[in-house]
């Protein structure tokens, strides 16, 4: 069975396609072979462009002709016709990376008319996602109408978390709505828990903090591979600092926002979901760019920088202290790229058990997670020192792998 993977951003379409072995089995990576890998950037601006490789290596961009990438629709035609190269198999199913399912879905979903008809209805639960993976599933399925559809969602993970992690102190009739923490990453922290069960002579750790830190961030709590609590809670919008949006702030602030001169909710909700974060402190959505310029001695670099560290810093603290923990593992753009802000958030954490081991930790990966130079390596890396009483790793998130064997699973579940 081949199964293609979309994962829709805000300006972006990933898309890769996996076969799984003996029909539809997906007991683990081991049942799925990547296929190809590519990404369709830039939507709707001059600079869109298509990223696409074979599970080779080989670059395969050019042979999908002339880039259109205008519109969504425009951007969905350019992945079809990509996916449709003469040598690629068509897809068998199609599975799509979802980040909330609203109150009323539980687990893993194939998309009926029903679910499709509740997904619509999730856009206030999160704003700056659903609606453009909504966009490019209804017309995914218009161009595809005779394959399964699956939508994965990022909060599935943490249905294992218990009712004091979930509620929130609000009157009874406002959590009958379905207002509670949900927490999301999901896929990203489910396939770093697969992860660790993976290399050689590392013990599984009970107790587990998972940091997923790019330009959406959160830290999880793991107890036996289960989430039992995380940073994000009704919407991806809380939590720690992230690229564009604020983390937890005051509640009351959003009162102060509504009530200043031409203010609207959904003025303020583009203004907390796209205008805040590091992007507004330092002046750009960009760890990297945000420590080039630190370092050239901008103040409001450093300023973002040090309150994005701090608040990690933080979050690990507290759940270190509910939890306890046996190891960290960084993912995420900046979690598994930044060296220096793990340095940082290792450094702030040193007073309750975690140690660094400075040459492992700046040892630089390549795009497909392998240290340069070398031919294969484990995906999980070491970075702690070896006395840190809480032991440090640096592993990628494979959110598209999990959404693979998700749809081998479901696909099976139905024959």
């Amino acid at each position: 069975m081949h199964i293609l993977v979309i994962n829709p951003g805000s300006s972006s379409i990933k898309f890769s396609m996996f076969a799984a072995a003996g029909g539809a089995n997906a007991e683990g990576a081991g049942g799925l072979r990547s296929l190809y890998a590519g990404e369709f950037s830039g939507i709707g601006e001059i600079t869109a462009a298509l990223d696409f490789h074979d599970s080779d290596g080989n670059d395969r961009s050019g042979d999908a002709g002339a880039v259109k990438g205008s519109s969504m629709q425009e951007a969905i035609g350019t992945v079809e016709r990509t996916v449709g190269l003469d040598g690629l198999p068509p897809p068998e199913a199609i599975g799509y990376r979802v980040v909330h399912p609203g109150p009323h879905l539980r687990g893993h979903r194939r998309l009926t008319a029903a679910v499709l008809a509740e997904l619509h209805k999730t856009v206030a639960y999160a704003p700056l996602h659903n609606p453009e993976a909504l966009e490019v599933i209804d017309e995914m399925m218009r161009r595809f109408p005779g394959v399964p559809h699956f939508a994965c969602f990022d909060t599935v993970f943490h249905e294992t978390m218990p009712e004091e992690a979930t509620v929130y102190p609000l009157p009874v009739e406002v959590r009958a709505q379905g207002v509670r923490r949900y927490g999301f990453h999901g896929l990203s922290c489910e396939s770093i828990v697969a992860q660790m069960r993976e290399p050689a002579g590392v013990a599984f750790p009970r107790r587990m903090l998972i940091a997923h830190l790019g330009s959406g961030c959160s830290i999880t709590a793991c107890i036996d591979g289960r989430s039992v609590d995380t940073t994000m809670g009704l919407t991806p919008m809380g939590g720690v600092l992230m690229g564009t949006r604020p983390g937890d702030i005051d509640p009351g602030l959003v009162f102060f926002l509504l009530r200043q001169p031409g203010a609207t909710i959904d003025s303020v909700e583009t203004m907390l979901n796209r205008h805040s974060g590091i992007k507004v402190l330092g002046g750009v959505n960009d760890m990297r760019e945000l420590r080039r310029r630190a370092a050239a001695g901008d103040a409001q670099a450093r300023l973002a920088v040090r309150l994005f560290c701090r608040g990690a810093v933080k979050a690990f603290a507290g759940f270190i202290a509910l939890y306890g923990a046996d190891a960290i593992v960084f993912t995420g753009g900046i979690g598994e790229h930044d060296a220096a802000t793990r340095g940082e958030i290792a450094e702030g954490l040193r007073g309750l058990g975690v140690e660094l081991d400075p040459v492992a930790n700046q040892v630089q990966h390549t795009a497909t997670g392998q240290p340069a130079g070398e031919v294969a390596v484990q995906t999980v890396r070491k970075i702690g020192d070896e006395g840190s009483p809480i032991a440090v790793f640096v592993a990628p998130a494979q959110e598209d792998l999990m959404i693979a064997q998700h749809v081998a699973l479901m696909c099976r579940a139905s024959q």
